[in-house]
């Protein structure tokens, strides 16, 4: 099943990004310290106006940082290739950025009474934790799992729009778009332990339970 943000978009993003990936490591910036950035500004924008309600502006700011995605990708592609610490830094820092942004939007909701919304943010962000653990256990596993329609850039996306509807007035948006998004990434780890159990049926996978 296609993904939710096209191939044809991701790549049209990276054609984007390239000029600026140059600049930054002709200036001597590292993919690492771009990751690193991205996730403070995401969490500036969380939780320093996400939060105290300023939907519009922490939307806006989660949404520019978040694209730093793209931007460590491309510059380490660009400078031979990402090395093992910054895959394991970008993950983890993933994992930071998007703790802070379903964590601050539950927190804006407890606030408003929206006892609903606040479930289903809470849903998002361990739904969200492990639609990313599924892949990480069957690849460290040594299979594959690059199957789902709701990956983190779709899920940022659904819940940023959310998110800046409900500040322009759209009040119902951001509950819509968190119980959308709960459906989707519950989906999402159904299909990837689908997929996982398929592989696993035609190769022997060491290791128990846990």
């Amino acid at each position: 099943m296609a993904k939710i943000f096209q191939v044809s978009a991701r790549a049209g993003m990276t054609r984007v990004v390239e000029p600026v990936a140059r600049g930054l490591l002709r200036a001597g910036v590292t993919p690492n310290a771009v990751t690193v950035a991205g996730t403070f500004g995401v969490l500036v924008g969380a939780l320093g106006f996400g939060a105290r309600g300023h939907l519009v502006a922490g939307a806006l700011i989660v949404t520019v940082f978040a694209l730093t995605d793209l931007l460590d990708g491309t510059m380490a592609r660009m400078s031979g290739g990402s090395t093992r610490f910054g895959a394991f830094l970008d993950s983890s820092m993933d994992r930071i950025a998007d703790s802070a942004v379903f964590g601050a939007v539950a927190y804006y909701l407890a606030t408003e009474g929206d006892r609903a919304g606040t479930a289903a943010a809470l849903i998002c962000l361990a739904a969200g934790g492990l639609v990313s653990y599924v892949k990480a256990r069957a690849e460290g596993l040594g299979m594959t799992c690059n199957v789902g329609i709701a990956e983190r850039t779709e899920r940022l996306l659904i819940v940023g729009v959310g998110g800046l509807l409900t500040g322009l007035g759209v009040t119902p948006a951001l509950p819509i778009a968190l119980w959308l998004l709960a459906a989707v990434s519950i989906f999402t780890v159904g299909q990837r332990m689908l997929h996982v159990y398929r592989q696993a049926q035609r190769i022997h996978v060491p290791g128990g339970n846990g």
